[in-house]
């Protein structure tokens, strides 16, 4: 389907899911987009099927707690981050419901986790400023970098650099081959300490960076000049949730939700709002996300 504002405005919420009992504070697609998982401040992990539309298992991770949930490359495999007990991250097989490996190091809670498109690489960013590198196949860390601030990162969709946002003022942009000899590229921001950055992530074209922020209103960056394109606003956060915004797989639209469970869509080259959609949410959607592929 080729996405344009007026496709984009008929949007309807086709099916309501109640199949947890606190917020769900992330989803991710699988690589071919048929299925989705989520995970929630209730503990639970749960599969959906996205061909059929409903849930397909749900699993639980009581003792240490789930947020920022993954997929690796194997649509049966993931990883996540803990919000009780301890700041390890998580592989879990969806398969037999066993962990395959842990990877500690941070001492503060991880705030932003990557999977790299291309390969077993993953990058995590923590409270404690720190982001490491990782492998799948490894439980020890490949790479440390210590920052000023809060870090958010992600990879670029070709898995060749990624980007970290420090202290919610500057984007660094590093060669994940020589990232040891620090960023190739820094752009600077004009700060707003009302608010503080989210998180970060590349549209699949890899031209744009969007950073997301638990004020009111994000920025669309040109991912090779560093220059803000755009600022999106005018909905509502008053509580200064963390919500998260996301692109459309044609890189051409970014949503996010809001306070008051709207879901408001921009054209991302005019700038433009072309939707507000009812999230048939009575509370806030901070969990936005869209399909690999449209």
């Amino acid at each position: 389907m080729k996405l344009n504002d007026n496709v984009l405005r008929s949007f309807r919420v086709a099916k309501v899911f109640r199949e947890n009992s606190d917020k769900i504070n992330c989803f991710d697609f699988s690589p071919t987009g048929e299925t989705v998982i989520s995970s929630s401040d209730d503990d639970s992990i749960v599969l959906y099927d996205c061909q059929e539309g409903k849930p397909k298992r749900t699993l639980y991770s009581k003792k240490y707690g789930v947020d920022l949930i993954r997929y690796t490359h194997a649509a049966n495999t993931v990883v996540y981050s803990s919000n009780k007990i301890d700041d390890t991250i998580r592989y879990l097989s969806l398969h037999d419901n066993k962990y395959i490996r842990y990877f500690p190091g941070h001492s503060k809670r991880v705030v932003a986790l990557s999977m790299s498109p291309v390969d077993d690489a993953f990058i995590s960013g923590s409270l404690d400023k720190t982001i490491r590198l990782w492998d799948l196949r490894s439980p020890n860390c490949q790479g440390l970098m210590h920052l000023q601030g809060k870090p958010v990162c992600s990879f670029d969709p070709e898995g060749l650099i990624f980007a970290a946002g420090v202290n919610s003022e500057m984007v660094k942009l590093y060669d994940l081959r020589s990232f040891d000899k620090g960023p190739f590229a820094t752009f600077k921001m004009n700060p707003d300490r009302t608010c503080e950055w989210t998180s970060l992530k590349f549209s699949n074209d890899g031209k744009l960076i969007l950073l997301a922020t638990n004020g009111g209103f994000l920025r669309l960056v040109d991912a090779f000049k560093g220059a803000v394109l755009h600022t999106f606003g005018g909905y509502n956060n008053s509580k200064g949730v963390t919500l998260e915004a996301s692109f459309t797989p044609d890189s051409q639209f970014i949503m996010i939700g809001s306070e008051d469970g709207k879901i408001h869509v921009w054209n991302g080259e005019s700038g433009m709002k072309v939707a507000v959609l009812d999230g048939k949410h009575t509370d806030p959607s901070p969990a936005c996300s869209s399909t690999p592929n449209s």
